[in-house]
């Protein structure tokens, strides 16, 4: 059936009917071209994009809330406006055992010290943390380990630090693990490094320490500083926001329409914002990208309705000699595809380089905007059966045309 495809005088003819006009041919194909570079261009710096922004926030459980007490701003119960919340290890236990779809509440606290390791020293932030923060805010480890419950059991001294606190405190390719730092002059025992994050979502994080030694060292009793709170995949974390917040009100004697007493920073809506501008802006280039291609095929099309109109004479002289009506719509819709694709490959050759320029202009280093710009095999392959079919179908109008004609009458056409 596709045997004429491998015929040498298809390709011939396909030859002779571009090269009588070619500035035409050319001028045709670049509304294709053009329509395929848009969305090799735009699907790609989407995704670059998304890349960069997973990148940020990757460390992080995205449906989750950051949670941590302010001030009243209405009486209640005898108590005035203005008084000081401090949230306690019995409230995150509450929230965790009583608001429903959470996955898990981790409370953390912070001060920052200064500290010091021979003869440097700085001011840093130190962290009392659990070993489960590293499941809802993976640290990428360079050496070492992270928090476990045997340091938290026992008070360890110990420290993980951070990659930027390491340049600071250490010379270059000195062993880290096992080294002693002094924090408000208490020597910790230094048993990780982890990398330096992209961003810092809420409270940045320098130096962790167990818990239960921060709560001890600082005298902080039962007190905590905010609580991370991450709800399971299947649950609206802004619901979760909203039911925590009316439990630790309960709890501290708060008035329910104090918007003050707490304040907090939902992740996971925030995440969805972007998530949902990213994906709105796949789908526009999507829809750009397609109408351009439709635009430039059906320019393709009036080409060849004109083409056809030219060569009327000729068309006339085969159908004479026995060309099937089918055979002359064949050739046709073969001309109409084989200029679409061409125009699509040479488009998705320029698109590949436009995202080489911007991952080399944009992609680079940490504050990278557009990471890794790309589109897969899956869409060049999409876009390739796109441009197929709506070259057949362009295809079949002249070839329509140029059939309907009586091969006497074409054969009278000056």
């Amino acid at each position: 059936m596709f045997r004429f495809l491998f015929d040498r005088d298809t390709w011939q003819e396909v030859y002779d009917s571009f090269s009588k006009n070619k500035l035409r041919s050319i001028l045709t194909m670049v509304g294709v071209w053009w329509g395929i570079l848009l969305l090799i261009g735009l699907l790609g710096s989407a995704r670059g994009l998304e890349n960069s922004f997973n990148r940020l926030f990757g460390s992080f459980a995205t449906n989750s809330v950051f949670v941590w007490g302010q001030s009243t701003s209405k009486p209640f119960k005898g108590f005035q406006e203005g008084k000081q919340v401090r949230l306690t290890l019995s409230d995150a236990k509450k929230i965790e055992e009583n608001v429903e779809g959470i996955e898990f509440v981790v409370p953390r606290n912070q001060n920052q010290a200064q500290v010091i390791r021979k003869f440097l020293s700085g001011n840093f932030n130190i962290n009392g943390d659990y070993p489960l923060l590293d499941q809802v805010q993976k640290k990428k480890l360079i050496h070492g380990r992270f928090i476990n419950q045997n340091d938290i059991d026992n008070n360890k001294k110990i420290a993980v630090i951070s990659e930027e606190i390491y340049k600071q405190l250490f010379d270059k390719d000195e062993n880290v693990i096992g080294e002693y730092i002094q924090v408000n002059n208490i020597n910790f025992k230094v048993v990780g490094m982890f990398e330096n994050g992209n961003v810092n979502m809420g409270p940045t994080t320098d130096i962790h320490i167990p818990f239960t030694t921060f709560q001890q060292i600082y005298n902080q009793g039962d007190q905590i500083g905010w609580m991370m709170i991450t709800g399971k995949p299947e649950y609206d974390i802004k619901q979760i926001e909203n039911d925590a917040k009316l439990l630790l009100k309960n709890l501290n004697s708060i008035h329910p329409n104090d918007k003050r007493a707490f304040g907090s920073f939902n992740l996971g809506k925030e995440f969805a914002k972007v998530t949902g501008f990213l994906t709105g802006m796949q789908f526009l280039t999507w829809f750009v990208g397609i109408a351009t291609l439709i635009a430039g095929v059906f320019a393709i099309g009036n080409i060849l309705l004109i083409t056809v109109k030219e060569r009327t004479k000729e068309i006339g002289v085969r159908r004479a000699l026995g060309a099937t009506p089918f055979e002359i719509k064949r050739q046709i819709v073969v001309e109409a595809v084989f200029l679409t694709l061409v125009a699509g490959l040479f488009g998705i050759i320029s698109g590949g380089w436009i995202l080489i320029i911007l991952d080399t202009a944009f992609g680079q280093g940490a504050d990278a905007t557009i990471v890794n710009a790309s589109v897969s095999i899956a869409v060049v392959f999409i876009a390739l059966i796109i441009l197929v079919i709506l070259g057949t179908l362009i295809g079949l109008i002249p070839a329509f045309k140029a059939t309907s004609i009586k091969p006497i009458e074409a054969l009278r056409e000056e």
